[in-house]
């Protein structure tokens, strides 16, 4: 029982390291993409800024954008919008 145990262990650590591993190189072509699309003239940030908002929930998205409204006017860096309008 006890070798058993032992190879499970070594088998779920081999695995551990290899998706690591193909998770670096993932890692590494993303950041080559961005590379690329700067080299293009797109800013990467904004790049990054968009896929972070294509994976959220389209409520979820409308809660932060009010919120975040709510938060610049009360700091007067947009003007406040009139409800009565």
């Amino acid at each position: 029982m006890h070798s058993v145990a032992r190879n499970q262990l070594r088998a779920f650590i081999e695995r551990i390291e290899r998706l690591e591993e193909e998770k670096k190189t993932v890692a590494d072509d993303i950041k080559d993409v961005y590379g690329e699309a700067k080299s293009m003239g797109f800013d990467s940030k904004i790049l990054r800024k968009v896929i972070a908002i294509r994976k959220q929930d389209a409520d979820e998205r409308m809660e932060q954008e009010a919120v975040l409204d709510t938060y610049l006017q009360a700091l007067g860096m947009i003007p406040a919008v009139d409800a009565e309008a």
